[in-house]
């Protein structure tokens, strides 16, 4: 159906879009090295000559958010700004007809009163979120040639087999037998399955809508509470959930903030607050997404055993 190339293919997103897609297309990956037998390119050996040989580019290339702070602000701005501006600027140049740049929710919110939709308003407070916000205001800033189509993808948290990520610290209280201490608070929050995520990127190429920005989430957001059962269903071990004072958590999570402890603000602010994301904008063009958010957790789980 034509040739696709990926940046970031070596990492967990384009592991996974590679293994996709690869029925349908022909992939050429992206990387800081050049790997001849794999069929991936460096980033400064390419021009705009390369990319007419594709007929999309997808940008999944970034710079995470950094849990422990140990990264100076100007390799996100290099990475995530930079890098998409200069990959953009030669697609603009190409004869490749579709760019799809890999955003995230943290461009437009660090966090969310009510549901997060695309007309909120921008406010990223973090670098991560302020540099993928600039690459996102530069690309639609550009004048687009009526024969391209520009896709700017904002996902929430994405999970699948063998990432971890922010399902390791409940995994691990779980699997020693540890109740949750946390079940005190109530929370929504919503989760993407890398299935789901996959599926949206296909349906894009194949339909081409007019719209250039949509938020990634299943379907259904669930509370952490729910979140520690499924784990625990999944790995055979009981619900143990505690009902803490919320007053005592937030203390121990300040204390953690400077000495080493199992919790601190952020991550208990991963566990507890809410953060819910409409899904509704790319539903309405592709339709309900395929993976339920208890079977992408369940299935990312299970690659933890």
């Amino acid at each position: 159906m034509g040739n696709i190339i990926i940046s970031g293919i070596t990492g967990f997103m384009g592991l996974n879009l590679k293994q996709y897609l690869n029925k349908d297309y022909t992939i050429t990956g992206l990387s800081r090295t050049e790997n001849k037998t794999q069929n991936i390119l460096n980033y400064q050996n390419i021009d705009s000559n390369t990319l007419d040989n594709y007929f999309a580019f997808i940008h999944l290339a970034g710079k995470a958010h950094d849990l422990k702070n140990t990264s100076d602000d100007s390799v996100y701005t290099e990475v995530n700004t930079d890098l998409t501006i200069k990959l953009f600027d030669l697609f603009l140049e190409s004869k490749c007809e579709i760019f799809v740049f890999m955003s995230t929710v943290k461009a437009i919110a660090d966090t969310v009163e009510g549901v997060l939709t695309e007309d909120s308003v921008a406010n990223p407070k973090t670098v991560y979120g302020k540099s993928k916000r600039a690459a996102e205001e530069y690309i639609l800033s550009q004048k687009l040639p009526e024969s391209k189509k520009v896709y700017i993808l904002r996902p929430c948290m994405v999970h699948g087999p063998n990432n971890k990520g922010n399902l390791n610290l409940l995994y691990k209280i779980i699997k020693k037998g540890l109740p949750y201490p946390l079940g005190s608070f109530d929370n929504k929050r919503s989760f993407l399955s890398i299935d789901n995520l996959c599926y949206s990127i296909k349906q894009l190429l194949l339909l081409k809508p007019e719209e250039k920005c949509f938020q990634l989430a299943d379907d259904k957001p669930i509370s952490t509470n729910n979140l520690v059962s499924i784990i625990a269903k999944t790995i055979n071990k009981p619900v143990r959930i505690l009902k803490l004072p919320k007053f005592m958590i937030h203390t121990l999570a300040s204390l953690g903030d400077f000495l080493s402890l199992p919790i601190d603000s952020d991550k208990l602010g991963k566990l507890t607050d809410n953060y819910v994301v409409s899904n509704i904008k790319i539903t309405s063009v592709i339709g309900p997404m395929p993976t339920t958010t208890e079977d992408g957790i369940t299935r990312t789980i299970q690659s933890f055993l």
